[in-house]
């Protein structure tokens, strides 16, 4: 697997080359998406264009990486799947967990509309 990073308006692109599967490729994602948390990256876009096979170790790498880029208060975006990886996620009922655009276009407009988590609201008790 090849994990080529780059920014794009402030967002992190990420190119994934290759199959995300159990062992050295899984970990190499994980630690590409840990560098970018650590390093402060806020806005996170997968392009999963050249991933043509992903097993259930890979779809767990998935969503560690989007729960760890939320709890950071960042975004996770997906774009361009497969056909293989968009049946995968929505046989496993993950498709509605992530945004899924179909071009880095639509993806990074997608960015500047999003809504940031919403501040808890005052209670004021008397």
């Amino acid at each position: 697997m090849k994990i080529d990073s780059r920014a794009v308006d402030g967002i992190s692109v990420l190119d994934i080359n290759g199959r995300l599967t159990l062992g050295e490729d899984t970990a190499a994602f994980r630690r590409a998406i840990g560098e970018l948390v650590a390093d402060g990256h806020k806005k996170v876009l997968l392009n999963l264009h050249d991933v043509p096979y992903m097993d259930s170790s890979g779809l767990g790498e998935l969503v560690a990486s989007f729960t760890r880029i939320r709890n950071s208060g960042g975004e996770l975006k997906l774009m361009n799947l497969s056909t293989k990886i968009r049946t995968l996620l929505q046989i496993t009922k993950l498709y509605t967990l992530f945004d899924v655009q179909d071009d880095e276009a639509s993806a990074i407009r997608a960015f500047s509309v999003s809504v940031g988590p919403t501040s808890p609201a005052t209670v004021t008790r008397g």
